[in-house]
């Protein structure tokens, strides 16, 4: 089989213009080529039956390859995405380990997120989150309506924090809610680029935005004990 491309008729164009184009047997136009002659307004020829060319048996042929660089581009999309959720999954760990020589409780705590992560991680390789929520403990500005949300900080973590007794434990949490929500804006990007929703993204996405609140949770209990610090 043999392929003309959009170059070709160019060539051939710029050599002796032609108001029609008949295609010999055996011989197929490339998408640039069939879009070379529409722009021009160049007719194919179907003085013979053994020469008539069907526009759409064209296409329809070239479909597969069109459909094969999308799976691939999408293959690659999936495969960025587990590696930054394995990422997301080793600052679990170092927080985790952290925390561990300040507060085994604040510690057992993320590892506990982390695990839950490594299930949604789990769940997209296998094609399907299946993985429950986590648990709502509701306080002023967090409830079972808006866990799932994306909801702001409960309040800007500054240098003051930093000089608290627990400063230090504050931060490395906000770092790790950072980090998700750097994800989260990567997922959302990734939505956008295929030009649509994806039921497996928009659940991750929903996962995540309750990790990242129950971590607004335990920065909270962190600063001001039992009660809770969102300004509503």
């Amino acid at each position: 089989m043999k392929f003309i491309t959009e170059i070709d008729l160019r060539d051939l164009y710029r050599k002796e213009p032609f108001t029609t184009y008949e295609l010999e047997p055996g011989v197929r136009l490339t998408p640039g080529a069939r879009q070379f002659l529409m722009d021009m307004g160049i007719k194919m020829s179907e003085e013979s039956s053994s020469k008539k060319v069907d526009i759409k048996k064209v296409a329809d042929e070239n479909v597969p390859s069109e459909k094969t660089s999308i799976e691939k581009n999408k293959s690659l999309k999936d495969k960025k995405l587990y590696n930054r959720m394995k990422s997301i999954e080793a600052l679990f760990l170092l927080t985790g380990e952290e925390l561990l020589r300040r507060d085994v409780f604040l510690s057992q705590s993320v590892i506990n997120l982390a695990r839950y992560f490594t299930e949604i991680k789990k769940g997209f390789k296998d094609g399907r989150i299946s993985v429950e929520n986590l648990n709502c403990s509701e306080c002023t500005g967090i409830n079972k309506n808006n866990f799932c949300d994306d909801l702001e900080d409960c309040f800007e973590i500054t240098e003051f924090h930093m000089q608290l007794e627990r400063g230090r434990e504050i931060i490395i949490l906000h770092n790790l809610r950072c980090a998700l929500k750097e994800f989260q804006v990567f997922l959302l990007e990734l939505c956008e680029e295929i030009n649509g929703k994806n039921q497996i993204y928009d659940e991750i996405i929903k996962k995540v935005n309750q990790i990242i609140n129950t971590l607004s949770q335990l920065i909270c209990s962190i600063f001001g004990g039992t009660k809770c610090q969102r300004k509503s």
